[in-house]
């Protein structure tokens, strides 16, 4: 993929023979001091071309697959490598654990749980954490009492051996994208 100029995210095989490809484009971290460069998405013209040039390969190596996909990594994009926590600091995650956090959890946070929703940050370990709020979402049209506390902030610290998986949260905002605070 990167001959080609895009980066492999995830290889999936399927039943009935298929073979799903999701490919993006190379990321490069904002150089400080220089202008922000909005960030690149995959055409359909981008999996045209790389489905082209796989099914070429493909039959060379003479791989057994019957339907070839490819995508782009979409709203639910996992996350697997360091470069990826990089990229998306900042933006919603959902999160499962291979363990249950056990003990070592503090506060409200239930002993076995291993799945979480909530803003992926930079730990000041240099590690990761996610930071989230159990207080259930203000309904459309529903008034929140001035008076009324927020529910704590809560954080969690993780290393990446320690993840079973991690993906972007699927949110759709209707109002469209906006710019990432530099």
């Amino acid at each position: 993929m990167t001959g080609l100029g895009y980066d492999l995210v995830e290889i999936e095989r399927s039943a009935g023979g298929l073979l799903r490809v999701t490919i993006d484009l190379p990321w490069q971290p904002p150089v400080e001091g220089e202008p922000v460069v909005p960030e690149q998405f995959v055409t359909v013209e981008d999996c045209e071309k790389v489905t082209r040039q796989l099914q070429f390969a493909l039959e060379v190596d003479g791989a057994d697959y019957t339907r070839l996909e490819v995508s782009s990594p979409g709203i639910d994009r996992p996350l697997r490598h360091e470069q990826d926590f990089i990229r998306f600091v900042g933006e919603v995650i959902d999160l499962t654990l291979k363990e249950p956090i056990g003990a070592a959890a503090e506060g409200q946070v239930s002993a076995n749980r291993k799945k979480f929703r909530g803003t992926l940050e930079r730990a000041e370990d240099g590690g990761w954490q996610i930071v989230w709020s159990d207080e259930p979402p203000v309904k459309p049209g529903q008034k929140v009492s001035k008076k009324r506390v927020p529910a704590p902030l809560q954080a969690l610290g993780f290393t990446l051996e320690e993840l079973r998986e991690a993906r972007l949260a699927p949110i759709v905002d209707f109002k469209g994208r906006s710019a990432k605070p530099v």
